[in-house]
């Protein structure tokens, strides 16, 4: 909304809110001369707002008596964009944020008139989003509550935290720096004090969760876009190429945001290149598929599922 429409809104609410109002008063609430102010008036006038003013010591500007200013302007679209935000936070954040989003939505239920109403109505029936989560997300509450408020009270927490490849959770103090949601996974960001640097930790393999006393600060220049985006460029080491059959090449192709590059073959197959930090995902993919998929390169993914598979063939 640009600066003089958004002084327009605020002037309307401050004559409704208060009538008589003198014109410097106005003005300097604004921010805006006299002369500008009564520009505003103007406008006003032509969108068929009402004011008048009334002349002597206790006269000044008002809206017409009985005019109010609806309490929500919002088109279809906007109304249901707010819908839609509003139930992904309810998606997103469960029992946090759920109750507050039923709430919100009841009020612009309300609020709203017809036309928005049946327009969010429709969205309801049409517009879902749903199975963003890989985790139970009930069982993150209360972790994801505890990282919250030590993030709003910038306080430390400690953690016995399950890496990936090791058997034995790690005990470590962490400074929340922000929760993400990415990759249908919760994670923490937070500056390390074992590592002593910023690092990232999946929220469903923490084990345990203590807020401590201590106080932290995030450095000014820190920037968590800027950050993430490095983080990403930084773990993609792996380059795999994967070579799809031409009986499962169309489920490749349905998962084109996964792969870097997409290479057609003659006969209806598909190579195609993946990035990623560790191999594991790669040879899971693979195997997934039993032997429509191939793993072309690198040479450690193709012994690794040689020796996965030779294993496996040893239990049965």
């Amino acid at each position: 909304m640009s600066q003089p429409a958004s002084r327009l809104i605020t002037l309307i609410l401050l004559l409704q809110r208060q009538p008589n109002q003198k014109a410097a008063d106005l003005a300097k609430e604004l921010g805006v001369s006299v002369r500008t102010l009564h520009r505003y008036f103007a406008a006003l006038d032509e969108m068929g707002i009402p004011i008048y003013a009334e002349r002597g010591p206790y006269g000044g500007f008002s809206l017409v008596r009985g005019y109010k200013m609806p309490p929500l302007v919002l088109t279809p679209e906007e109304a249901v964009a707010v819908y839609l935000g509003t139930s992904l936070v309810g998606e997103m954040w469960g029992n946090l944020y759920g109750a507050a989003g039923a709430g919100a939505l009841a009020k612009l239920d309300n609020l709203l008139p017809d036309e928005q109403r049946n327009e969010i109505a429709w969205a309801r029936r049409s517009l879902l989003a749903t199975g963003m989560h890989r985790a139970d997300q009930k069982a993150l509450a209360g972790t994801l509550e505890k990282l919250r408020r030590a993030n709003r009270e910038r306080r430390t927490v400690r953690m016995a935290y399950h890496g990936s490849s090791k058997p034995q959770p790690t005990e470590r103090e962490l400074d929340p720096y922000a929760l993400v949601h990415r990759w249908g996974w919760w994670y923490v960001v937070g500056y390390c004090h074992l590592r002593q640097d910023v690092r990232t930790f999946r929220v469903d393999r923490i084990a345990e969760l203590t807020l401590l006393s201590k106080a932290y600060t995030i450095p000014a220049d820190f920037d968590m876009r800027t950050y993430l985006a490095s983080e990403n460029q930084s773990q993609l080491v792996n380059r795999v190429r994967m070579h799809f059959s031409a009986r499962v090449a169309q489920a490749a192709r349905e998962y084109t945001l996964a792969w870097e590059a997409m290479e057609p073959q003659p006969d209806g197959s598909l190579i195609v290149t993946l990035l990623t930090p560790d191999l594991l995902w790669a040879v899971s993919t693979a195997l997934a598929y039993g032997p429509e998929v191939t793993i072309l390169e690198p040479a450690e993914a193709v012994k690794m599922i040689k020796d996965w598979t030779q294993a496996i063939a040893a239990k049965y």
